[in-house]
């Protein structure tokens, strides 16, 4: 017996319209620790790189392909990862890319020298790289659809949490400790955190929609049965003759939804792909240059103690470095607000605006006769609106829309594509930043700033019609 799409769309109405629970909230947030590892791995390293290099003698290149090494590795990271969670599921992919983020940070944080800590950001990458697709397909794939765009921005969002949480972090240990192996530290507590969500993860359920999409009815069946009951709905609610319709329906779907990579680029989603990828690799490039390097800019502005290149310099950026991240949870808080009420494509536009203008303030700081020491309003303020436009748009809407825009068979996939691209994105910010600061100064890494902002508005602007309805997750 064939499905109509009715008798499909019925078959998960059990999920898209259950009641939020702690069940909900507890998975997505078992989902969720590769987004705060991300950023709070970025931010660590932002703040070791001034002590990496008082303990290793590393040129400006070595910093360069340190900070290139994590996003380096996310975009192998992420190619592997969506099509690995397609292929052998959710959970077992969730729970290795932790495991290697554990073990990455723990390598990092006994490296004798810095070859070491190039391994050991590079493996990290990888496993963040795995991690982006498969939560992000997975906490689609869970939440009702009324809280879908909310979760998913969510799972983004704590990104910034981690951010945030590692600036403290290095403000914390530098007061407390002040040593420049403090480095360790940082690194060793990113490994503690992983193990955490690696314990979490372990705990939490397999995809029903992924189980479905394998013909793994019985498994799914009892799956569904489960989560049914424990969200609050009655186990009477799904008989047998709805999952043997799914069974049907994907036995008899077209053997095209099953082609990975090449179906991305077929003309029923190529116009999606577009718009998943390059703007989130353009924005990307502006995130991880200016997020890694956001101490480092602060010292070239002279905004750090006046003794620089002391452990009080290094304490006074990160102390500058700490209160413009805190924009980053202030912009987080906007975008679960903002994105569901406006829509991802208007957040999107508006966030790369914002983006652009808060590098024009700092553009403006940087090029003045009389010093950046000057304006400093202009400085922080460039700053904070960065940080709060990124994160109250792109940052949140460019993770959300392939898990949304693809089918169950190739959601990770897509995912995976776009993550790997954005991390091409980060890997040129990430390498091309401290290269552009030694040869152009601060004015060239902020109007390279300034331009990729004004073309992930064009390129976002240029792909609006691909996009699907608000909160519709597609089968």
């Amino acid at each position: 017996m064939t499905a109509s799409p009715s008798n499909a769309a019925s078959v998960f109405s059990a999920l898209d319209e259950a009641p939020m629970t702690w069940r909900h909230y507890a998975y997505w947030l078992a989902a969720s620790g590769g987004a705060f590892l991300d950023g709070f791995s970025v931010s660590a390293l932002g703040v070791a790189l001034p002590l990496l290099k008082r303990d290793f003698p590393i040129s400006p290149l070595f910093v360069g392909l340190i900070g290139s090494a994590l996003v380096l590795g996310a975009v192998a990271g992420s190619a592997l990862g969506g099509v690995g969670a397609d292929r052998f599921g959710r959970k077992r992919v969730f729970i290795a890319d932790m495991a290697i983020i554990a073990l990455a940070c723990f390598i990092g944080a006994a490296a004798p020298n810095a070859r070491v800590i190039l391994l050991s950001q590079f493996l990290l990458g990888v496993g963040v790289g795995i991690d982006f697709p498969t939560s992000g397909a997975y906490v689609s794939e869970l939440m009702p659809r009324a809280s879908r765009n909310r979760m998913t921005v969510a799972t983004i969002a704590l990104q910034s949490v981690g951010m945030a949480a590692a600036a403290l972090a290095g403000l914390a240990i530098l007061k407390l400790r002040p040593s420049t192996e403090d480095w360790r530290l940082l690194f060793g507590a990113g490994g503690a955190i992983a193990l955490l969500f690696l314990s979490a993860r372990i705990w939490a359920p397999e995809s029903v929609r992924w189980l479905v999409a394998k013909g793994r009815i019985s498994e799914a069946r009892a799956l569904l049965r489960t989560l049914l009951v424990e969200f609050g709905e009655p186990p009477e609610n799904l008989g047998a003759k709805p999952v043997a319709l799914v069974a049907s329906k994907w036995a008899s779907a077209p053997k095209a939804q099953d082609l990975g990579y090449s179906a991305l680029f077929s003309e029923a989603f190529r116009a999606r792909t577009m718009l998943v990828a390059l703007p989130w690799m353009l924005m990307d490039v502006a995130t991880y240059g200016v997020g890694l390097f956001t101490p480092v800019i602060l010292g070239a502005m002279h905004l750090g103690a006046a003794d620089a290149g002391s452990l009080a310099a290094d304490f006074a950026d990160a102390e500058g470095s700490a209160i413009v991240d805190a924009f980053l949870i202030i912009g987080f808080v906007a975008s679960l607000w903002a994105v569901p009420r406006f829509g991802r494509i208007t957040m999107q536009v508006a966030g790369f605006s914002g983006m652009g203008l808060g590098m024009l303030l700092l553009l403006f700081a940087a090029m003045s006769d009389n010093g950046a020491n000057a304006h400093l309003a202009f400085v922080i303020g460039g700053f904070m609106l960065f940080n709060f436009a990124m994160n109250a748009g792109p940052n949140a809407t460019t993770f959300t829309l392939a898990p949304t825009l693809f089918p169950t068979t190739i959601r990770a996939s897509a995912s995976g594509f776009a993550a790997a691209s954005a991390k091409v994105g980060a890997t040129f910010g990430t390498f091309v930043v401290p290269q552009l600061q030694a040869g152009w100064g601060l004015t060239g890494v902020v109007a390279l700033m300034v331009a990729v902002s004004v073309a992930g508005l064009l390129a976002t602007a240029g792909l609006a019609h691909a996009i699907n309805e608000e909160g519709a997750l597609e089968e």
